[in-house]
């Protein structure tokens, strides 16, 4: 297993490589924050559902350092016809707020399937959002949607219904007392290079 971090706007992110024919490469998701919780009708609204298609989950803004707004709806057919309304995100999350995701996700027997919407950064949507998956295990495991004991492992799929499907990997951790949350994936190399210090 190899080892680095890499220093991003963040701050420090710890990287593992779990070596072999596919290495799968992981990081540690920075700390998590939770902000303020959204209406669930009002979700349901910008993201062109019903209300009664929403999970008995309040929406919630989670973030670390990539705020996204985490919507549960009750199946994968209702992810796959989830679009989100930039107009209504931003009247119904205020005009002035800082760009946000919304990451809207159904529990599944692996972990999620899932799809992320960004339009105010300008990404319509993202085929696979590591900054979010980390987050999005955080909001399960607080809301019960997942067991997420210590050592357990869970995927999100997620990029499926825009035809360019991820699968991203997360690992819970438990060192010291506190729960970190590793979120991995393969890669496919296009170039290689090396750096010396």
């Amino acid at each position: 297993m190899d080892h680095f971090v890499l220093e991003e706007k963040v701050g420090p992110v710890p990287i593992r490589v779990e070596l072999g024919p596919r290495p799968l490469i992981w990081l540690r998701t920075p700390p998590i924050e939770y902000g303020k919780t959204y209406e669930p009708s009002a979700c349901a609204d910008m993201l062109t559902v019903n209300v009664n298609d929403l999970l008995d989950v309040a929406p919630q803004l989670v973030s670390a350092r990539n705020p996204t707004i985490f919507v549960a709806v009750k199946n994968k057919e209702i992810v796959d016809r989830a679009l989100l309304d930039a107009r209504r995100l931003k009247t119904r999350i205020g005009p002035d707020s800082e760009p946000l995701c919304v990451f809207v996700f159904t529990p599944t027997l692996e972990g999620a399937y899932s799809r992320m919407f960004a339009p105010l950064d300008g990404i319509s949507e993202d085929p696979a959002t590591g900054s979010s998956t980390g987050p999005l295990a955080s909001f399960m495991m607080r809301n019960c949607l997942t067991p997420g004991t210590a050592g357990s492992r869970l995927m999100s799929e997620q990029g499926t219904k825009m035809g360019q499907r991820s699968i991203l990997h997360v690992c819970i951790q438990s060192e010291n007392g506190k729960v970190g949350i590793d979120v991995g994936g393969y890669v496919t190399p296009l170039t290689e290079a090396m750096m010396r210090f």
